[in-house]
């Protein structure tokens, strides 16, 4: 249950923080290391639910607005980049960096309350 708690607070929690432009990008590993910490997991726990969390949420905030505009950017991007020109790769790639991102902020949070 815990896990779970996890998982829909750091997602609430990153999209709400993402909502005020003058914050920086990386906003949401704050969260997630305060979720972590709130809520007390085994350390991989923590960074899994952090890192389901924002994968999932960036992927399908991404999708959206990548369908927004046809696939447009996307495409040209991913065609600079090794990636073949397919969007979707790119969509699971930045979506990766942000997962990462949390759940590395969350095994932060993780060892923080351990100690």
């Amino acid at each position: 249950m815990k896990f779970i708690t996890a998982i829909i607070l750091t997602a609430l929690l990153s999209f709400s923080i993402g909502l005020f432009p003058v914050l920086p990008w990386w906003s949401f590993a704050i969260t997630s290391i305060i979720i972590a910490i709130a809520i007390h997991q085994k350390p991989w726990k923590a960074f899994l639910a952090a890192f389901i969390a924002v994968f999932v949420l960036w992927a399908i905030i991404i999708f959206v607005i990548d369908n927004a505009n046809q696939h447009l950017l996307s495409v040209k991007v991913a065609t600079i980049l090794p990636l073949g020109g397919s969007s979707f790769a790119l969509i699971l790639l930045t979506a990766f960096i942000g997962g990462l991102v949390a759940g590395l902020s969350a095994l932060t949070g993780s060892y923080i309350r351990k100690h």
